[in-house]
């Protein structure tokens, strides 16, 4: 059965490649130009697959798209002067050129589709400023968000939003590709005004400019998985601090334990984060050394709260049939933090140990019962619950990256159709483009964005729809 357009509206990249010609007088040049810029090319084939991979394996639809694509040429950048000399190497040759963090995307968002160069970007990592005043900073792209709530911390600030994968992620590759995670309780999602200030971005031209962007010329560049303007640098927000607890807590009963997730963020506790995993993937779980294992049946919220809630809680959720099983104050246990076994952790940990699952990515329409319930109804334990919480437009919201049993495309296309008809927005994690992995529609500012600062369409080249369907 071929890929429906449901999935994957863009045709198989796979046969148009670079010309080998084209690549080899690239390579040529930015040797001449700049002979201490790393460069890696069909010498090292292990290294082109590697820089050319994210955790699109998730996916049983993309793997058969992707697997075979591969960089051509990469080049590893650890200034902004050797950003702007491959971008205009690349505007001069006509050659692709995809950007990279540290591939930590789950879509295939820096998978080269149609070869050409792949620019790592993780050696501009410095943390350039922090407004004391403000907490404002800038940094730029390549830097580990671990690494800069690190650099951070001794002065009281944090991020504000973080994946489970911050030890591993880059700040430019979470903006470019991501939409939100720790701290999205709090703050929203990465495109809700006042995530993110400003941006630096070199175009893809012959002679590119270096340009610095305020907030509202950057929204458009904010995940676009870098098919519009190459990030360098980043202002952002952060926040306070917090000493944040993590805790555990364990319900017999899943009404228990969904209504306790529900009413949790309408209550006056700080929380950072909140998570509810069904017991079966509970089960799962690398949970950390000294927190015990759930019972059978034993379904589990994670919770990132303030201390002060500790005279409130353990209270407040055995009023509700919860057992505040384990506790301890964030980074200071053994083992993963609690992040790490949420968000799409959650669905690694579970395909580490069940190959044949994927997963889904949901807003939950609210009150979220009765569309949680038809969906058992109809799919059993083909489909395993994980809730996140998270803000919406203001409102607190219930998110879930459902475990799915895969059958083949033709049932994940039902269950995605069941999925909007139980009232659920689908932001589907099995397709390329950016509109189609959010709410399927163009958004012309992104397209006009690129217009202006990759006119050629050389920047990650079939992942914006928008400019596919563009007249001329």
């Amino acid at each position: 059965m071929g890929l429906s357009p449901l999935l994957y509206p863009v045709a198989d990249p796979a046969p148009d490649r670079c010309p080998e010609a084209r690549i080899a007088a690239l390579a040529a040049e930015l040797r001449r130009s700049d002979p201490a810029l790393p460069l890696l090319g069909a010498e090292s084939p292990a290294e082109l697959e590697r820089l050319s991979r994210d955790y699109y394996d998730y996916s049983p639809v993309l793997v058969p798209v992707l697997e075979h694509c591969r960089a051509q040429l990469v080049a590893a950048a650890s200034s902004v002067e050797q950003v702007r000399l491959v971008a205009g190497a690349c505007a001069r040759h006509g050659v692709p050129l995809t950007v990279r963090g540290a591939g930590t995307g789950n879509y295939g968002q820096c998978v080269p589709l149609h070869g050409g160069l792949v620019l790592d970007l993780s050696g501009l990592n410095r943390l350039r400023h922090l407004d004391d005043a403000t907490g404002v900073i800038e940094v730029e792209a390549g830097a580990l968000m671990g690494a800069i709530d690190h650099q951070l911390a001794p002065r009281g600030r944090a991020l504000r939003l973080v994946p489970s994968t911050a030890r591993s992620a880059t700040i430019g590759g979470f903006i470019a590709g991501g939409s939100g995670g720790i701290g999205s309780l709090r703050w929203g999602f990465l495109r809700d005004a006042g995530n993110l200030l400003g941006l630096e971005v070199v175009t893809v031209e012959p002679e590119p400019r270096l340009l610095r962007l305020d907030a509202a010329a950057s929204a458009p560049l904010n995940h676009a998985y870098g098919t519009n303007g190459i990030l360098t640098a980043l202002r952002l927000p952060t926040t306070e601090a917090g000493a944040w607890q993590e805790l555990v807590v364990g319900f017999d009963s899943w009404a228990q334990a969904l209504a306790a997730a529900q009413a949790l963020p309408a209550t006056a506790l700080l929380l950072n984060a909140l998570s509810l995993m069904e017991a079966p993937v509970a089960q799962q779980l690398p949970w950390p050394a000294s927190c015990p294992k759930p019972g059978a049946g034993e379904h589990r919220l994670l919770l990132l709260a303030a201390a002060d809630t500790l005279e409130v809680l353990p209270d407040w959720l055995a009023a509700r049939g919860g057992v505040l099983c384990w506790q301890a104050p964030q980074g200071q246990s053994r083992g993963l933090p609690l992040r790490e076994l949420s968000w799409n952790h959650t669905t690694l940990h579970w395909r580490a140990q069940h190959r044949g699952w994927t997963y889904l990515q949901l807003l939950l329409p609210q009150p979220e019962t009765a569309c949680l319930e038809q969906l058992r109804a109809g799919w059993g334990d083909d489909l395993l619950w994980h809730l996140e919480a998270v803000r919406q437009q203001g409102a607190a919201r219930l998110a879930a990256l459902p475990l799915v049993r895969w059958r083949g495309e033709e049932a994940l296309q039902r269950l995605m159709a069941d999925c909007r008809a139980a009232g659920a927005v689908l932001f589907n994690p099995h397709v390329l483009t950016v509109e189609d992995g959010g709410l399927g529609v163009v958004d012309a500012d992104q397209v006009a964005a690129k217009a202006a600062y990759d006119p050629a369409g050389l920047l990650n080249p079939g992942k914006l729809r928008g400019w596919l369907s563009s007249p001329g």
